[in-house]
């Protein structure tokens, strides 16, 4: 741990320096003289050496409801989703104004752009009628 002055680990010296180098870089004075203009490398120096102060804060933990004041509201959006269904009327079938006589499979409607080539509808008609 030598190499990062007195910081406990190499993530918070990065964070420290990178910290140190923002203010370099917004006109703060240099704490050491140095030969290098480069504002990283004034920041890693100065924090090295012990001259950037920072402290570390305690994490607070997050306030974590009691069992009596936590709420499920899964049974109160699940009742309301099964109302919603419950009173729509049945959808419509697919395809612009194809309307399906019961037992029969409505096909969709495509336009010119989206039907299979000939040869390859008189195939899957033939196996329809086999079947």
């Amino acid at each position: 741990m030598k190499e990062f002055g007195n910081v406990d680990s190499k993530y918070r010296f990065v964070i420290i320096a990178s910290k140190r180098a923002k203010e370099l870089l917004k006109g703060a004075k240099s704490r050491l003289k140095s030969k290098s203009r480069n504002p990283i490398r004034i920041a890693q120096n100065e924090v090295k050496l012990g001259l950037v102060e920072f402290e570390i804060l305690k994490a607070k933990k997050e306030e974590v409801p009691e069992a009596e004041d936590r709420v499920f509201l899964g049974e109160e959006v699940g009742g309301e989703l099964e109302e919603e269904v419950a009173g729509a009327p049945e959808s419509a079938p697919v395809g612009a104004g194809a309307e399906a006589v019961e037992g029969e499979v409505a096909e969709p409607e495509f336009s010119e752009e989206f039907e299979p080539p000939e040869e390859e509808a008189e195939e899957g008609k033939g196996e329809e009628e086999e079947g």
